[in-house]
């Protein structure tokens, strides 16, 4: 059994936290030490039981804590090469993570601590921004966040997946009729900026056409807290997958909450 558990998810922060008994690891580290270990501790764990840290790409939200846990808890970090060397510039990492980053090769399997990890690039306006698909317990899961389009490329992972962790960023209506400004809506639906709620829903049901029946477990991330409500962008994916064909009790389909911790979740 995989245990999966979103601390947070959105611009104020993202973080997973994954694990399957053997091996325990974090995707970003956009949240403080001491919020991750209150929460963890709920449920029995702790950031000393994380072996390794992926990296999705280098914004604040994902990365403002990566510094502070990796340097205290002495964990390893993954990403790819171009990204290692921006975190090592980057405020929040600058001279923290020291010799402890290791490289991964984008679309090229890796083997970490029993983990099967694999990095593929998603468009978005970061250093060198990239998904996962990972094998973890028999699992096969797939996260697409901080996406400005859902390419081919990307399709080829998400299939993939018996769980599938999706960006679903904003509701169009709601960003063209709201207060950013037209450089911001620029950059967010740009495509290298975030995916809609229609656009997110549109890959949903390509996914699951392409993997009918095998898709069982969808989780939507990093809903804006401007531009979007949960049950615009629950609503429109469910709409999508009842057209794909799937049913209500075939894939299990639930938002991950913004700015604070989902819980505790069997994948």
């Amino acid at each position: 059994m995989v245990s999966f558990l979103s601390l947070s998810s959105g611009s104020s922060g993202n973080c997973y936290f994954f694990t399957d008994g053997k091996t325990t690891f974090l995707i970003d580290a956009g949240v403080g030490p001491r919020t991750c270990a209150k929460k963890l501790s709920e449920y029995g764990f702790s950031l000393s039981d994380v072996d390794f840290i992926l990296v999705t790409h280098d914004h604040t939200d994902h990365i403002k804590a990566l510094g502070v846990i990796s340097s205290r808890y002495s964990k390893p970090v993954y990403t790819t090469a171009p990204l290692k060397e921006a975190l090592m510039r980057n405020i929040c990492t600058v001279g923290k993570l020291k010799g402890n980053v290791h490289t991964l090769e984008p679309d090229i399997t890796q083997d970490i601590c029993g983990v099967s990890v694999t990095a593929f690039r998603v468009p978005h306006d970061a250093t060198d921004a990239v998904g996962y698909s990972i094998v973890l317990g028999g699992r096969n899961i797939t996260i697409v966040t901080d996406c400005g389009k859902f390419s081919d490329d990307i399709l080829n992972y998400a299939v993939m997946a018996d769980t599938l962790i999706l960006e679903s960023n904003y509701d169009s209506k709601m960003l063209e009729e709201g207060d950013y400004t037209p450089i911001l809506k620029y950059r967010i639906r740009s495509g290298a900026g975030h995916l809609s709620n229609s656009e997110s829903a549109a890959a949903l049901k390509r996914i699951y056409s392409g993997r009918k029946g095998l898709m069982q477990q969808v989780f939507l991330c990093h809903l804006s807290d401007n531009n979007n409500t949960p049950t615009l962008a629950l609503e429109c994916a469910r709409k999508a997958l009842d057209e794909a064909g799937a049913g209500k009790d075939e894939v299990f389909l639930i938002n991950l909450p913004r700015g604070k911790a989902s819980p505790l979740y069997s994948l």
